[in-house]
C-alpha cells in the first residue's frame, strides 16, 4: 500500500526542512511527500526544493492552511494519508507501524501517542513525556466533549478523507478537531496504535493575545455547533453525545466569558438546555461559587483569582481549580 505525506507551508523556513527530513528517514519512507506553500515569504520555498525531486512542491497564494492540506490531498495518490504540520515532525517507525495497522485491521484511520517539544524563549529546547491518547470507548464522544489527538500523531486511508470532503477551509482555528470529528461520524473503524512517534512543538508558554483567545473560542463553539447541528440531522445526537456536547459548550462559556459575558451566558446556558443533567467539570471552589454567584458571578471571581496569583493559561485550557 502507498503512502503519501501532506504537508502546508506557511513561513515554516526555520521548521520545515526537519520535518522533511523525518519523512525521509522513515524506516518505511512514503512513496511522496507533497509541500504546499501558503504563500510564504521567509525562504521557506528555497529550504523545500533543496531536496530536490524527493520532494514534490506547489505553491499557491495565501488562502490557510486547509486549503493548502485539500491542495495537498488533490494532487496525491497514497492509499494511505499523513498530514504533518511543517512544524511538527515524525520518528522513524511512524509511517511504517501506522500502514501495517491500517492494512492489518483494514481501519479507515489509526491514531497513536505523541509528545510536546517545548522550544523556550532562552533558546532551552526540552521534550515533555509523552501523551498517552489511550482508547475511549466511544471516540466520537470523546472528540465531542474536548479529547483531542496531535494531526502528526493520526494516519488515514485515503477513502475516508473523500467521504467527508477533506478539511473546512471557513475555520479559522480548531480544523483537526474538525476533521478528526467528521471522521469519527462517517466511521467507527478507528483504531488506537499505543507508541510515541510524533512530535508536536511548543513556543514555551506562549501569552497569547485576547484576540488569539477570542479566535480559539469561536473557532472550537463553531465547531460544537457543527457537531450538534449534523448528529441532530443524521438522529444520533443521544444523551451520551448530549453530555460531551455540554462539557465543551460549559468550558467555551468559561473562555468566551474573559471577552463578551453575554455571548457566554448564552453558551452556558445552551449546555444546561441540551442535558438537564449536566454537571460542570471544575474545582471545588469554582462549583461553590456557581451554585452561589451563578455563571457570571463565577467566572468573575476566577477571574480575580487568575489575576491575584498570576496565572498564565493558554486559550481554550481554564486551569481546573479555578
Amino acid at each position: 500500500m502507498s503512502v503519501s505525506v501532506i504537508i502546508p507551508c506557511y513561513n515554516a523556513r526555520r521548521w520545515i526542512g526537519e520535518a522533511i527530513e523525518s519523512c525521509l528517514a522513515q524506516t518505511q519512507p512514503p512513496d511522496e511527500i507533497i509541500v504546499v506553500d501558503d504563500g510564504s515569504n521567509d525562504g521557506s520555498g528555497e529550504v523545500v526544493t533543496a531536496f530536490g525531486d524527493k520532494v514534490r512542491y506547489v505553491r499557491q497564494a495565501n488562502a490557510g492552511g486547509c486549503s493548502a492540506r485539500n491542495a495537498g490531498f488533490a494532487l496525491s495518490t497514497g492509499t494511505f494519508v499523513q498530514f504533518l504540520d511543517a512544524d511538527d515532525f515524525l520518528l522513524p517507525t511512524k509511517l511504517q507501524h501506522h500502514c501495517s495497522v491500517l492494512e492489518t485491521t483494514g481501519a479507515a484511520a489509526v491514531y497513536g501517542d505523541w509528545r510536546h517539544q517545548f522550544h523556550e524563549p532562552d533558546g532551552r529546547v526540552w521534550l515533555e513525556e509523552p501523551k498517552v491518547s489511550g482508547r475511549p470507548a466511544d471516540v466520537l464522544e470523546a472528540l465531542i466533549g474536548g479529547w483531542w489527538v496531535s494531526p502528526a500523531a493520526l494516519m488515514f486511508r485515503r477513502k475516508i478523507v473523500e467521504a467527508i470532503g477533506g478539511w473546512d477551509e471557513g475555520l479559522p482555528a480548531a480544523q483537526d478537531r474538525d476533521f478528526f470529528q467528521r471522521v469519527a461520524m462517517a466511521t467507527d473503524e478507528i483504531v488506537y496504535a499505543p507508541g510515541c512517534e510524533a512530535i508536536y512543538r511548543r513556543y514555551g508558554a506562549v501569552t497569547v493575545s485576547t484576540g488569539n483567545a477570542k479566535r480559539y473560542a469561536l473557532s472550537h463553539l463553531q465547531v460544537s455547533e457543527k457537531a450538534e447541528t449534523l448528529l441532530t440531522e443524521a438522529e444520533r445526537l443521544t444523551p451520551a453525545y448530549k453530555n460531551a456536547l455540554a462539557q465543551s459548550y460549559f468550558l467555551l462559556s468559561r473562555n468566551i466569558a474573559s471577552f463578551d459575558e453575554s455571548r457566554a451566558r448564552s453558551v452556558e446556558r445552551h449546555a444546561r438546555d441540551l442535558d438537564p443533567d449536566f454537571r460542570p467539570s471544575a474545582g471545588a471552589i469554582y462549583l461553590a461559587c456557581y451554585r452561589l454567584l451563578g455563571f457570571i458571578g463565577a467566572e468573575r471571581v476566577a477571574r480575580l483569582k487568575r489575576m491575584l496569583v498570576g496565572a498564565r493559561f493558554s486559550p481554550g485550557h481554564v486551569a481546573p481549580d479555578s
